[in-house]
């Protein structure tokens, strides 16, 4: 064991086994539940799990949680299992914010008020975060969020609202178990009902946004950025090849790379994929706002 190493041990070998044996390895000794924890472990276990030829599949129906096995993109219904949610809740009650990493982040919204969960069903683990705030407000399409783990290891979960024109961003801290308000854009208008936010996208310490307006002007869609080491917002530009009006914008990361899936309104719907180095559409953050003011 001692001619092996650390590195070897935690990235070569540890990082080939299931979430559940790796979660199983953590009551070994604390050392053991340190490494297995950190953001550099996490990731190489993600990238593993994502070079396998077999996905997961998770479904909200009416009734039921289902989790179906997509093996070299065709989908094994054989394999189809179901998972019973740790409340006791109808999952069409249940809306998916955002994940990373393996972990979900859903809202259940109940009559009285609302819960925020953190979620991971491959080891049956959950975490209620949401405090008094959330029984005034929530969403379907005022709420969005992210997820990203900060240099000193401690899991952050970003949550947007927007009520009666204003958008409020806070942070929870799953060190501290708590929240905290941060500072959002001044003078946009993103906190209008004409706005719609999409769930946020992590890549390259940063989470991104599209921010899309229907109605006036028609076709009109934004990309916000938060960065996930200054904490801050900005405003960032569509690359120029792209016509933004009308069409719709999703980020997707491939390969460790951010891509926006374009799809366009025309006779005939179209759609582009559109590759972009995070640190190409970063150079154009602040600027490109203060210009539009």
């Amino acid at each position: 064991m001692d001619r092996i190493g650390d590195d070897m041990m935690f990235e070569e070998i540890l990082s080939r086994l299931p979430a559940k044996v790796v979660c199983q390895f953590k009551c070994v000794c604390k050392q053991w539940c340190y490494e297995l924890s950190t953001p550099k472990f996490v990731l190489i276990h993600t990238r593993r799990l994502s070079n396998l030829l077999q996905k997961k599949l998770l479904s909200l129906n009416e009734h039921t949680i289902v989790v179906d096995d997509i093996v070299s993109g065709n989908l094994e219904v054989d394999t189809r299992k179901i998972v019973t949610f740790p409340y006791d809740v109808q999952p069409s009650r249940l809306i998916i914010i955002g994940s990373f990493n393996g972990l979900i982040l859903l809202c259940i919204r109940r009559t009285d008020a609302n819960e925020l969960v953190l979620w991971n069903p491959t080891i049956r683990r959950f975490k209620l975060i949401s405090d008094d705030y959330f029984s005034r407000y929530f969403g379907r399409h005022d709420d969005t969020g992210g997820m990203y783990v900060d240099e000193h290891n401690d899991l952050k979960v970003l949550h947007i609202n927007c009520f009666a024109g204003a958008v409020t961003a806070r942070v929870y801290s799953r060190h501290n178990d708590s929240w905290r308000k941060l500072s959002f854009l001044k003078g946009c208008m993103f906190g209008s009902n004409f706005y719609s936010w999409s769930p946020g996208i992590y890549s390259g310490k940063t989470i991104y946004f599209t921010v899309s307006n229907y109605w006036i002007p028609p076709g009109e869609c934004n990309i916000v950025a938060f960065d996930v080491i200054s904490e801050s917002f900005s405003i960032l530009r569509f690359p120029e090849r792209i016509q933004v009006n009308p069409c719709q914008v999703h980020f997707l990361t491939t390969s460790d790379k951010l891509h926006g899936i374009v799809v366009r309104y025309s006779d005939e719907l179209t759609a582009e994929l559109q590759c972009s180095h995070s640190s190409t559409i970063g150079s154009a953050a602040k600027d490109e706002y203060n210009s539009r003011q």
